[in-house]
């Protein structure tokens, strides 16, 4: 199998170190290509950079377009000896679109990367200068998946010596066909997913150690935000929902119209909540609206960057 960040960017997968919420140096793994204004691209949960793979080379024509995969996921480093802090995720792409860009940058963002994507707006204005979110969990009451609630209330410990035995090599093919059956149902077209596709998303979880055991802890911090909200104490969710109205950036909010994770009623409250937003809701667009709806989010990236004179 040919290396997927080499045949994307021109100089392959890179690496920067920045500082984590602890003071620890972390290597983030990002590729670049192309010219122009930065376009940061941020992934959801569980997935990397290899989920916009549709959308680099149409974007990169125009901007200087950023993959990046967050701490703890795709190649990028996975510290399993320190527990997280909440919000770590909004820091930490602080301070990676600071280290690669010295003007206010794009950023498109999905699913969890847009719900962190939107408190960076909030916490450091002057770092984005356009913002596009898709499917957002802004509004989310529960975890979405069946997968996402068991790993959420396994404890890490046992998930631990799962990655220590390297139990996820050892059953590659099973890890593979469960992960692809689930992937096709947030798409709208189940067969545009390949086997190259398989092979790419699970990487993480059967090569690299520390996946499973990060994609975990990221779930159950999520977990008990949610367990927070509904009890009615302090939780980041209520934070970002209270100051939306402080984003400045024009904000594009894409939402696939039949999002079985988050659904479409989300997309429009959220715009209500934005002052200096539009909606575009997606057709026939299941949750993974990057795969799934790539020419369309292309296109309507596109639409909004010139609308707002940023193209």
């Amino acid at each position: 199998m040919k290396d997927w960040w080499q045949e994307t960017f021109p100089k392959g997968r890179q690496s920067l170190i920045i500082s984590d919420v602890h003071g620890y140096p972390v290597q983030i793994a990002y590729g670049e290509k192309g010219t122009g204004r930065p376009l940061f691209l941020i992934h959801g949960m569980g997935s990397w950079s290899y989920n916009w793979r549709y959308s680099v080379a149409p974007l990169s024509k125009y901007f200087r377009v950023i993959c990046v995969d967050a701490k703890g996921f795709g190649f990028s480093d996975k510290p399993c000896l320190r527990q997280e802090k909440n919000g770590h995720q909004v820091i930490e792409l602080e301070r990676i679109i600071q280290c690669l860009c010295d003007e206010p940058a794009i950023v498109v963002a999905e699913s969890l990367g847009a719900l962190v994507a939107l408190a960076l707006a909030q916490r450091n204005a002057e770092l984005i200068g356009r913002l596009v979110v898709i499917n957002a969990p802004i509004f989310t009451e529960s975890l979405p998946h069946w997968a996402m609630s068991i790993l959420a209330q396994t404890p890490i410990e046992i998930l631990q010596t799962i990655d220590d035995l390297r139990l996820a090599y050892l059953f590659a093919p099973i890890v593979r066909e469960v992960m692809a059956i689930e992937r096709r149902k947030v798409l709208f077209d189940p067969s545009i997913l390949t086997q190259e596709d398989v092979y790419w998303i699970t990487y993480p979880f059967i090569e690299i150690p520390g996946t499973l055991v990060k994609v975990a802890e990221e779930l159950q911090i999520a977990a008990r935000e949610i367990e927070n909200w509904q009890a009615n104490k302090p939780n980041m969710l209520s934070e970002i929902q209270n100051k939306l109205n402080l984003i400045e950036a024009p904000t594009l909010i894409l939402w696939g119209d039949q999002d079985s994770w988050f659904p479409a009623s989300h997309g429009e409250k959220l715009h209500q909540h934005l002052p200096n937003s539009k909606l575009q809701i997606l057709d026939n667009c299941y949750h993974d609206a990057s795969t799934g709806s790539a020419k369309v989010v292309n296109k309507e990236i596109l639409q909004f960057l010139k609308e707002t004179d940023f193209l």
